[in-house]
């Protein structure tokens, strides 16, 4: 997780995103992630970053995760996120645009369902 330079490698801050996106699924929705791909056959891949490395993590720092929802569309969900260290050091940012289709058909997309929208709204800032 972490190079040569005692810091942690580019790309792992992406997969820690990915991580903290589909945790963020349990609060929002009420479900696992896993439960929105499986059972509603639906997904959300990223269609759209535009990133930020403001100061690098290095090892043993603890990251915390401030990931909020900035729109929903009709077909589209843009996300915000935020890395901080256990000195509230901004570290990263992050903002995504994430695409609703269905798993059947991934090329194709589909609007994003009212239960979802209600639940994902949950995330969005006052």
């Amino acid at each position: 997780m972490v190079d040569l330079a005692k810091i942690v490698y580019y790309p792992q801050f992406w997969d820690l995103a990915h991580r903290f996106y589909e945790e963020s699924w349990e609060f929002s929705c009420g479900m696992h992630y896993n439960e929105i791909l499986m059972n509603h056959q639906i997904g959300f891949p990223l269609v759209h970053a535009e990133t930020n490395f403001i100061h690098p993590l290095s090892y043993g720092d603890t990251v915390k995760c401030w990931l909020t929802v900035v729109n929903i569309g009709n077909t589209s969900v843009t996300w915000k996120y935020e890395f901080r260290n256990q000195n509230n050091t901004l570290c990263w940012t992050s903002e995504q645009v994430t695409v609703c289709v269905g798993m059947n058909d991934i090329t194709t997309k589909i609007q994003v369902p009212d239960w979802m929208r209600k639940g994902l709204s949950k995330l969005m800032k006052n």
